[in-house]
């Protein structure tokens, strides 16, 4: 059965118990600081010798004036369905392209994790549809005015997603701007663990999805230098600065009076209990 919920300012939150097989765990959820520095280093082991399978250690040490905090690693498990050699790791971590995926597995364009359960891409080919069903979605986020199409509502179907459409124009001067209540309503869908994993997507998976993840780096309490150092990332080589005036004039207090906070991530760096 297909849920297919828009924006509207109570948004049913659909609850499914089962967990997908996949396991993956960001090494994101950590913001930069202005601040406090952060050196972080990656460590790809060979599992077993097997040059095609590989673990993934990234761990953080936070310098706290001249003393360092203990480390905290976090790992990534390459799903036994998904394998990658060392090449395609150290591509992904350099913002490179992988060597080479299976023919069956094919992202869709501009796809990352952004944190736990919550991924980012353009908009989902038919080609992609093998790749996003091992990611064991429950729901897809999109920012596009058109109606869905039917092939993408079909493999909604299939795999039991849920569709959570929020509409918006972007920011293009000098009249169009994206509206902060819609942006709020999908913070919303998007920090209810019932919803997760999710994927976020507008047409390039650059401005519009760019802007909504800015705004929920904000409530992980990210420096603006780094959030717009991510937003660069993605939307390059067409940055539009309206967007970034956008994030930076975000009131997340606003955002957290529609978020129900019994369902939210366990992440350290939401700034909800901080009384934002």
């Amino acid at each position: 059965m297909l849920h297919y919920l828009r924006a509207i300012p109570t948004l049913p939150k659909p609850y499914r118990s089962s967990r997908p097989s996949i396991v993956a765990l960001p090494s994101d959820d950590m913001p930069a600081s202005t601040t406090t520095p952060v050196v972080s280093f990656t460590e790809v082991t060979l599992i077993n010798g097997d040059t095609n399978t590989a673990e993934l250690t990234t761990t953080t040490i936070v310098a706290n004036g001249s003393n360092l905090v203990h480390p905290t690693p976090t790992a990534l498990s390459i799903p036994r369905s998904i394998t990658m050699d060392a090449m395609d790791i150290n591509a992904s971590l350099h913002g490179g392209e992988s060597s080479s995926y299976p023919e069956d597995l094919c992202p869709p364009d501009n796809f990352n994790m952004v944190s736990t359960w919550i991924y980012r891409s353009s908009f989902p080919k038919k080609k992609n549809f093998s790749f996003l069903k091992k990611l064991g979605l429950k729901s897809i986020l999109t920012l596009i005015l058109e109606d869905y199409p039917d092939q993408n509502v079909k493999f909604l179907k299939e795999n039991d997603i849920t569709l959570f459409q929020f509409g918006i124009a972007g920011n293009k001067e000098p009249f169009v701007q994206i509206p902060d209540d819609k942006i709020c309503a999908a913070l919303a869908v998007l920090l209810d663990r019932r919803n997760h994993p999710i994927l976020i997507h507008c047409n390039k998976g650059k401005h519009r999805t760019g802007c909504l993840i800015g705004c929920l780096r904000k409530l992980q309490q990210w420096s603006h230098t780094s959030i717009f150092d991510e937003y660069r990332r993605f939307s390059h080589p067409k940055s539009r600065s309206m967007d970034q005036q956008f994030i930076e004039l975000f009131d997340g207090r606003e955002a957290w009076k529609v978020i129900d906070p019994k369902w939210i991530p366990d992440w350290k760096t939401l700034g909800h209990h901080a009384g934002m």
